[in-house]
């Protein structure tokens, strides 16, 4: 039997009613956006909004849906405009048809962002019409025109984000310090622009640094100001651990900066790095007026790295591990093993329905004998008299032989080649002054040349190997000054011991004490921070 032939027959399209559009309105708005809030950038911002309040409504297939807008922000993001995402959650709630905008650069310069909402939008039968570049996103024939105007304008935001850049990274080698006045501390913008000192503020600072070097922890400076009253840094009354070790660890206390810790990695992500070395740090001493004394700043720092870096000795039978630091008792942190090394633990011991503190080696807590064979146990009011004793020798017998140490240094730093130092200071800045020239062209001119960058490179290799020499010679000398700071704050300390009734106190102790290594049972070496040794006899 034969098949059947094939036929196709077509099924006209239904035509859209015309009568819709008759009686229909689009709800129509309009986005508008300035990057910055300066005065012509203003007066745009509020020509946009006037223009198209006025452009919509006298169109009369528009029914106008508002003015959404953005005054002075970036538009490499969305997720800080306000203004368009609350615009585009009317769409999405169906209250708008039609969206204007001035450019494809004031609705996104980021060509992701700018496709990925067009399409969006129109999924939900949402138009967007760019009056410069002539875009109506209800044709199909315009995506492609909309992928390349978007690229572009994510291109010129690209060159004007190396441009802020390159500017950012001249004005720091210029040594131009930007202070953070709102979230910092102790300093506030001058008559002159310039930082000056907050009396109030800055005592506030020195507290701080004073009682960190004293001995307290991160947590209980920060319990004792929230307690005060005092306002953080950022205007918060409650303290965290965090906002005290950043004012600890700012060198911008002690009056110099460090410019570009970090770095913003592009300007589409907007990440923020940290600065290992990717891009060139400035160090700018003596920038604006010190809160905190240089040999202070360094104190803080050693002690902040060594709390950090304490070795954990924890291992069985104990609640917590030696290794964090504790403010609450001094021979935590002092005590040691003179057999093993370990520190020891305060202990309480009850017997018979009697309390006594005493101090055990941790290793002989948890492993008995195996490790350490001779660690006495210690009873907590002899190690304090035997430790009392030895800092009231160092305040009566030992005193003047430290000044004299303070003194000696002090003349070796008379004669520690002053005319060197000078030198290499002249012809560093002789040197960076003209790469900063080489770089002035070459970013005015826009054009990179061979030549100049073996020259930038010869320079820059220059100045490297004298800086090095410099920081030799400036190492020796903070060395030098550092320990006369520390002299200095002994002998005080040690002074004030001479006129006390001297009992044990935490305080002092962290003061003049490095450690305090038992002998024996009743032997204590105490170590003082000059380097000084006394080993004394517990009753």
């Amino acid at each position: 039997m034969e098949a059947p032939q094939k036929t196709v027959r077509m099924i006209p399209a239904k035509p859209e009613p015309q009568t819709r559009r008759a009686h229909h309105q689009d709800n129509t708005a309009a986005y508008c956006r300035v990057s910055t809030d300066k005065d012509e950038q203003q007066l745009s911002y509020e020509n946009q909004c006037a223009f198209y309040t006025d452009f919509i409504q006298k169109n009369p297939e528009w029914r106008f849906a508002g003015i959404f807008a953005d005054e002075g922000i970036t538009g490499t993001s969305t997720m800080k405009r306000d203004g368009f995402n609350r615009m585009i959650r009317q769409c999405r709630a169906g209250r708008i048809d039609l969206i204007l905008t001035k450019a494809i650069s004031r609705f996104a310069r980021n060509t992701v962002d700018a496709l990925h909402y067009v399409r969006q939008l129109k999924a939900m039968g949402i138009g967007v019409i760019f009056e410069k570049e002539g875009i109506d996103t209800r044709k199909a024939t315009n995506e492609f025109l909309l992928t390349i105007f978007a690229s572009l304008a994510q291109a010129e935001s690209e060159s004007i984000s190396q441009n802020v850049k390159r500017g950012k990274q001249w004005s720091a080698a210029q040594g131009n310090v930007s202070m953070p006045y709102a979230s910092f501390l102790g300093y506030r913008r001058g008559p002159d622009g310039k930082p000056e000192i907050v009396p109030e503020e800055a005592a506030v600072v020195r507290e701080i640094y004073e009682r960190f070097l004293s001995g307290d922890s991160l947590l209980t400076i920060a319990q004792s100001l929230t307690t005060q009253g005092i306002r953080t840094p950022r205007g918060c009354e409650i303290w965290a651990i965090t906002s005290i070790r950043s004012i600890l660890r700012s060198e911008k206390y002690k009056g110099c900066a460090l410019l570009q810790k970090t770095y913003i990695e592009d300007c589409i992500s907007k990440k923020v790095r940290v600065n290992h070395g990717e891009l060139p740090q400035y160090y700018i001493e003596n920038s604006h007026p010190a809160i905190i004394e240089r040999a202070i700043w360094d104190r803080a720092q050693e002690e902040l790295a060594r709390r950090a870096g304490k070795r954990k000795v924890k291992e069985v039978g104990t609640k917590t591990e030696q290794g964090k630091y504790s403010s609450k008792y001094a021979l935590t942190e002092l005590l040691v093993c003179g057999d093993c090394g370990t520190p020891y633990r305060r202990v309480t011991w009850s017997r018979n329905g009697q309390k006594k503190i005493v101090w055990r080696c941790i290793n002989r807590l948890d492993y008995g004998t195996k490790y350490c064979k001779k660690s006495p146990t210690l009873k907590e009011d002899a190690v304090q008299a035997a430790v009392v004793k030895a800092l009231t020798h160092l305040a009566l017998d030992e005193t003047g032989a430290m000044e004299n140490l303070r003194l000696l240094i002090e003349a070796g730093m008379r004669g520690d080649a002053p005319d060197e130092r000078a030198a290499l200071r002249l012809r560093i800045a002789e040197l960076t002054s003209a790469m900063l020239e080489l770089v002035a062209a070459n970013t005015v001119g826009g054009v990179d040349d061979e030549g100049d960058d073996a020259q930038y490179a010869g320079l820059s290799a220059e100045i490297q190997a004298l800086q090095a020499r410099a920081d030799e010679l400036d190492g020796a000398r903070k060395d030098n000054e550092r320990a006369i700071a520390d002299l200095e704050g002994i002998i005080e300390a040690a002074e004030k011991v001479k006129f006390l009734a001297m009992a044990f106190d935490d305080k002092i102790v962290r003061q003049l004490i490095a450690c305090v290594k038992v002998v024996s049972g009743e032997k204590l070496l105490v170590i003082f921070r000059s380097g000084l040794e006394k080993e004394v006899a517990m009753s």
